[in-house]
């Protein structure tokens, strides 16, 4: 019987470690993984997609069978990806998730927002929060560099737009003994 090659759309998958969990896990059932990246995988062998299906639960992820809900995590983990990764945005995120997907903007906002009951535009907003905490955590970057490397206007802005959503000031929270930080796949929720 000839080999499979499958396209698997993964939940959950949201950081390298995930990456590498999944690919472990896949090549136990015996399959190869030919390509892999956060929130898919292309992979070649014989595994019936219920057994793939359960060794993922068992590890924390879901495999994602419904076109719109594949839709959906590739919006997240491509706005994942470009917080993580973080360069002062010359593009709106809008044109970039668009154009990463190619679908209309206005399209994907909608199935994103009936989807996760939040908007693609708070997402981010909830994601660069996050990323925020993690630099305060660790005193990696001042909040000068920190509203460069996430787009926006102002000092004044990033810690405006923290406090709306912590309750605290950057300065405040780095202070807490408890920094009250959210797994990545628990964003928006």
């Amino acid at each position: 019987m000839p080999e499979e090659q499958h396209h698997l759309a993964i939940k959950n998958m949201v950081c390298q470690r995930c990456v590498r969990v999944v690919k472990d896990e896949l090549e136990k059932l015996g399959l190869e993984v030919n390509e892999i990246a956060l929130g898919e995988a292309t992979v070649t062998g014989n595994a019936d997609r219920e057994q793939i299906k359960n060794v993922l639960a068992e590890a924390g992820f879901e495999l994602l069978e419904d076109k719109k809900a594949r839709q959906v995590e590739q919006i997240k983990n491509y706005i994942i990806q470009l917080i993580q990764e973080p360069e002062s945005r010359l593009q709106n995120y809008s044109d970039l998730i668009a154009e990463h997907l190619d679908k209309d903007y206005h399209y994907l906002s909608q199935l994103f927002s009936s989807s996760e009951n939040v908007t693609i535009e708070r997402y981010i907003i909830l994601q660069k929060i996050e990323k925020v905490k993690e630099w305060l955590v660790y005193d990696e970057l001042s909040l000068s560099e920190m509203a460069y490397k996430l787009g926006y206007s102002s000092v004044a802005h990033l810690s405006s737009q923290f406090k709306q959503v912590t309750g605290f000031t950057p300065t405040a929270f780095k202070k807490l003994k408890a920094h009250n930080r959210k797994p990545l796949d628990e964003v928006g929720k």
